[in-house]
C-alpha cells in the first residue's frame, strides 16, 4: 500500500544535465587513415515531393440480426486473412467493489476455460493446428474478442470464435489459475514508480472508491469463484450488447450467412438495456500529495483534475488542438520549454482527454532528477497556466494542426481500427 504525506512545495537549486549529440563526425577508422569524408551541399527548400494519392476512409456494409447483434463487414482481398473483432458493453466499472478484478480474470477465463462444447485443451488444438488466434479481454469500459485465421481456414476457426463469445466454459483449474496471476500481479505493483504514480493519481482526482479509481486487492481477489464469473458473462455477454466487425478476404453475401449460421439464434434477454458507465466523481479538492519510494533516484510527478468533455461536445476539435500545442512532441510548448531549455525532464507530456460515454480527464506529468522536483512541478503549471494566458500564436496553431491532420491518416492504416 503506498502511503501519502501532504506538505507545502519546497524551493532547491536548479541541477541541469546536458547530454549532446554530435551529428556527422568521421568514422574513427576513416579519420586514423586520413580519409576525406565527401559530403553533399543542398537546398532543402529547394526539394520537390510528389503529390499525395487520394485517401478514401473505408465505408464498411452494415447488418443487425433479429436478436439485436450489429455486424460490420469490410472486404480486403489484400491478405488471404479474415479478422474479427467483438465489442461488448461491459468493463471494470461494472464490478462489485468487494470482487475487484472480475471483469479482468472473465475476460482472461473465457478464452483460456473452454466452451461448453470443447475443453481447454480442445480450444487450444483446433486453433494451432490452423495457426490461428482467438483471444479475449474485459478493460475498464468495454470488452473485446479477437479473431484471426486465414480465409481458407473461416469455416474451422468462426464456429470457436462465437462458442468463446456466447458459451464459454470457466474451467475451475483456469479460474484458479489467473486468480493466482493476478496476486502476483498486485504483489509486484510497486516495483515501477510510473505505474504508481498513475494509479494514485486515479484515486486523487476521483477519490478511492470510485470505479474508475479502484484497484483489486488480495481479499478482493480471493472473494472471486468460478459463479461469479458465470454470473457476470451472462449479465453483460448479450447479443444487443455486442458489435461485431468483420474484415478481410471474403465474400460479403457468403459472410453474411456465416455469422447467421454462429450467432442468429443466441437468445436475446427480455428488457435488455445496454449498461452506462457511472458518472465520474468531479468534487476532488487541490492538494499535494507525496509518495516515498526509497529505491529510486528520481522523481515521477503527475497532476490532473477531473474533466468534461465527451467525443460529441462541440469543444472536442479545439480541445485535440489545444493538446498538440501544449504536448504534441518535440513541438509542444512542454517539450521544448521544460526539457529543452530548462532541461529539467526527460520526459514531459499532458493531455485533456474525452471519453466516448464519459467525461475524460486532465493530466500532466514530468519525470525528473530528485532535486530538481519542485523546478519541473512549476515548470510544467506555469505551461498549463499559459495555456490561458497566452494564446497559441498562428504558427503554434498552423503547426499543431497539420500535426494532427498529418497524422490523421494513420488511423486508417489497418482494416483493424
Amino acid at each position: 500500500m503506498i502511503r501519502f504525506r501532504s506538505f507545502p512545495l519546497l524551493s532547491v537549486s536548479l541541477s541541469i544535465l546536458v547530454l549532446v549529440s554530435v551529428l556527422g563526425t568521421a568514422p574513427a577508422h576513416a579519420q586514423q587513415r586520413g580519409e576525406e569524408i565527401q559530403t553533399a551541399d543542398y537546398d532543402v527548400q529547394t526539394l520537390t515531393y510528389p503529390e499525395l494519392r487520394d485517401f478514401e476512409v473505408p465505408d464498411p456494409e452494415r447488418m443487425k440480426l433479429d436478436n439485436g447483434m450489429t455486424v460490420f463487414l469490410l472486404e480486403d482481398r489484400e491478405l488471404p486473412k479474415v479478422n474479427a473483432v467483438a465489442r461488448i458493453g461491459t468493463g471494470s466499472v461494472f464490478e462489485p467493489a468487494e470482487k475487484r478484478g472480475l471483469a479482468s480474470i472473465t475476460g482472461s477465463v473465457m478464452r483460456t476455460g473452454g466452451t461448453a462444447s470443447m475443453s481447454p485443451d480442445s480450444v487450444n488444438k483446433v486453433l494451432e493446428s490452423v495457426g490461428a488466434t482467438v483471444e479475449t479481454s474485459i478493460g475498464e469500459t468495454s470488452g473485446s474478442a479477437y479473431m484471426s485465421a486465414l480465409s481458407e481456414n473461416i469455416d474451422t476457426v468462426l464456429p470457436v470464435f462465437a462458442d468463446v463469445i456466447r458459451d464459454p466454459a470457466f474451467a475451475e483449474e483456469k479460474v484458479q489459475q489467473q486468480k493466482s496471476q493476478r496476486r502476483s500481479i498486485i504483489s509486484r505493483r510497486n516495483d515501477n514508480a510510473q505505474q504508481i504514480a498513475f494509479r494514485e493519481l486515479d484515486k486523487l482526482v476521483y477519490g478511492e472508491e470510485s470505479p474508475y479509481a479502484r484497484t483489486p486487492e488480495y481479499y478482493t481477489i480471493d472473494r472471486i469463484g468460478r459463479q461469479d464469473l458465470v454470473d457476470f458473462h451472462e449479465k453483460y455477454f448479450e447479443p444487443s450488447n455486442v458489435y461485431l466487425s468483420v474484415w478481410g478476404d471474403f465474400d460479403a453475401d457468403a459472410m453474411k450467412e456465416r455469422i447467421r449460421d454462429q450467432f442468429a439464434d443466441w437468445p436475446a434477454a427480455e428488457d435488455f438495456e445496454s449498461p452506462t458507465p457511472p458518472e465520474p466523481t468531479t468534487n476532488r479538492e487541490y492538494s499535494v500529495n507525496v509518495a516515498q519510494k526509497s529505491d529510486v533516484t528520481q522523481s515521477t510527478i503527475m497532476m490532473g483534475h477531473p474533466g468534461t468533455l465527451t467525443r460529441d461536445d462541440p469543444d472536442y476539435a479545439p480541445v485535440t488542438v489545444m493538446n498538440e500545442v501544449l504536448s504534441g512532441g518535440f513541438s509542444g510548448r512542454l517539450f521544448q520549454s521544460v526539457r529543452k531549455e530548462q532541461g529539467l525532464a526527460y520526459s514531459v507530456f499532458g493531455n485533456y482527454s474525452a471519453g466516448y460515454n464519459r467525461p475524460g480527464r486532465f493530466f500532466a506529468g514530468v519525470f525528473t532528477k530528485s532535486g530538481t522536483t519542485v523546478e519541473a512541478t512549476e515548470a510544467v503549471l506555469e505551461e498549463v497556466k499559459g495555456m490561458r494566458e497566452n494564446p497559441p500564436s498562428e504558427e503554434e496553431l498552423s503547426l499543431a494542426k497539420d500535426s494532427y491532420l498529418n497524422s490523421f491518416v494513420f488511423n486508417f492504416d489497418t482494416k483493424k481500427r
